[in-house]
């Protein structure tokens, strides 16, 4: 099973400084030569609490975090998507074959014996329907475009010595993969290709994402919140503890309503119990 792994791979330099030497611009005469001067933590702090308090977002724009993630489900993949503005960058199911694909399992699930084993036998399934598919989508390829291989793989293993008859496990689809790479690898690449549709939402992925700290505020927003999906909300916990450990002052504000403003926007929909 995958174990949740959030990254902080790169962010704009100074964040917090950035930040305000925008937001300075905007409400000084101040030049660009001479945005970034006195800008002590107090300067700072004031500018961006100012900007908060107001509600002017776009100068928060200006700097962008970039987060390695593995170990969530395809579930909670395409629930961050929805976060349009930003940058995404998925590993491919296309391209890398899943020999054994890890999954993602519900705590409910986890936690009762019988739900789990009903969900890990349906996991184990999954991944033999996909084997199995593979196998057969590249054998049907093979005999349509190359009609004699199996005959010609047979006749190079009888014309080589037997010491080397012995180095090699005889699997005719593999010999054949061996000496003609490039065929081999476009046959499966297309295999894979149709196989992968049996996967199921829990099946782990990767991911590269890139968000403007507006764009993360509004992540925080909504998924820490207690009624938020459990994976996305823990997904989003995490990187909110990264962004704070480099910006602070930016991210003091950010997270769930109820722990910002002690205020719910759920409404009748409130789960009641305010996240600490």
């Amino acid at each position: 099973m995958a174990e949740l792994k959030v990254k902080l791979m790169a962010h704009t330099p100074n964040p917090d400084a950035i930040v305000a030497a925008a937001a300075k611009l905007c409400y000084s005469p101040v030049g660009v030569d001479g945005i970034m001067e006195k800008l002590t933590d107090e300067e700072v702090a004031k500018f961006v609490e100012h900007l908060v308090s107001m509600g002017h977002e776009s100068p928060i724009e200006h700097v962008t975090f970039t987060f390695g993630i593995e170990g969530i489900s395809r579930s909670c993949s395409h629930q961050i998507v929805r976060h349009r503005i930003a940058s995404f960058s998925q590993q491919s199911q296309r391209y890398v074959k899943l020999d054994q694909f890890e999954y993602i399992i519900p705590p409910e699930i986890e936690q009762n014996e019988h739900a789990k084993e009903i969900f890990v036998e349906h996991m184990n399934n999954c991944q033999e329907a996909y084997d199995e598919l593979v196998s057969t989508l590249i054998h049907n390829k093979m005999d349509k475009l190359y009609p004699t291989w199996f005959s010609d793989v047979d006749k190079e293993f009888d014309q080589l010595e037997k010491e080397e008859q012995a180095k090699l496990d005889f699997s005719p689809l593999n010999l054949w993969a061996k000496y003609n790479r490039k065929k081999y690898n476009a046959i499966e690449k297309e295999a894979i290709e149709d196989a992968r549709y049996v996967f199921p939402n829990a099946c782990e992925t990767k991911m590269v994402t890139t968000m403007n700290a507006r764009s993360l505020y509004n992540l925080f927003n909504k998924r820490c919140c207690n009624r938020a999906q459990w994976e996305i909300r823990q997904l989003a916990d995490e990187m909110l503890k990264l962004v704070k450990e480099v910006a602070p002052v930016l991210f003091k504000n950010a997270g769930a309503p109820c722990t910002v403003t002690g205020k719910c926007p759920e409404g009748s929909m409130s789960c009641k119990n305010p996240r600490k």
